[in-house]
């Protein structure tokens, strides 16, 4: 096949993972950065060019899309979408996935477990709103954030005022959410390719530090999760229309729940972290959709 990995950065590890297990399969590979994509739109004549020169001849794209880049990215896989090629990520399921709120909200209509969690649309709600939350600590999100950037756990009720108060002068929109105490500052991230489980991980927060992402040094260890956690994880990955994807869950007393799901998760932590060749599952993933068409 002739695969293109829409990426910012050829020397990150997930890139390089993935270009190396193309060409392990025997794949031809390029690079492509899609902040630099530009689109043309025309009824049955749809083209996406880079550096002036029209990107054809692509069986299947894997984009590796950013928060920070969300909306052009989306464009780009749906002008690729548009022409047929294969995806492991589509434009709808990472617009669904990286907004917090819409991806929480999906996930209960179709009833996966998700924390106690409040969005706050006004200032004006926010002491109303604060005390629907029955208990603290509590914890304050970014909705936009990532990787534990604008995660902040408020102590008491005043302390969470504040915090939101603060947020909303810069106009930065913020979901609470139910503090999960019984997880003790671990959680664990299921790697999902095509309705499997490839690999899993659980994550435990440093001493002093509720956020256990491994950006914020955070340890970690292969786990086997259990029937009830594997059925969560593949089930949140269905309801937001993805196939390749990290589900995020903690650890309750009344079963896993799912705090995010990421549609375009980095590949370093599990790798390493599992030994699994979650790239290579990935590759095989594009095969396999290729051999059906």
């Amino acid at each position: 096949m002739n695969i293109v990995i829409l990426s910012r950065n050829t020397s990150l590890y997930s890139t390089d993972s993935l270009v190396r297990a193309c060409r392990l399969r025997n794949h031809h590979v390029r690079v492509i950065d899609h902040m630099y994509c530009d689109l043309l739109i025309e009824n049955g004549k749809s083209k996406v060019y880079f550096n002036n020169q029209e990107i054809a001849h692509v069986d299947a794209i894997i984009p590796r899309i950013g928060s920070s880049a969300t909306t052009h990215g989306a464009s780009v896989i749906r002008q690729f979408e548009s022409k047929g090629v294969i995806t492991t990520l589509n434009s709808t399921g990472l617009l669904m996935a990286r907004d917090k709120l819409s991806c929480l909200q999906i996930l209960e209509n179709h009833q996966i477990p998700v924390p106690k969690t409040i969005y706050i649309s006004n200032s004006l709600s926010i002491e109303y709103l604060l005390r629907q939350m029955e208990e603290f600590p509590t914890v304050i999100k970014l909705v936009s954030g990532t990787q534990g950037l604008g995660v902040i756990l408020a102590e008491n009720y005043k302390n969470a005022e504040s915090i939101i108060e603060a947020f909303y002068a810069t106009r930065e929109k913020v979901i609470l959410q139910k503090f999960i105490k019984e997880a003790q500052g671990a959680d664990l991230r299921a790697f999902v390719v095509d309705g499997r489980i490839v690999a899993s991980m659980k994550r435990q927060a440093k001493e002093g530090e509720f956020r256990s992402n491994l950006h914020r040094g955070a340890s970690a260890n292969t786990i086997l999760l259990t029937e009830r956690e594997a059925e969560v994880a593949i089930s949140a990955v269905k309801a937001l229309q993805l196939s390749v994807a990290g589900v995020d869950m903690l650890q309750t007393l009344h079963g896993p729940v799912v705090l995010e799901v990421n549609a375009s998760p980095g590949l370093e932590g599990i790798e390493t972290v599992t030994g699994a060749n979650v790239s290579g599952e990935i590759v095989r993933f594009l095969e396999s959709r290729w051999a059906k068409k």
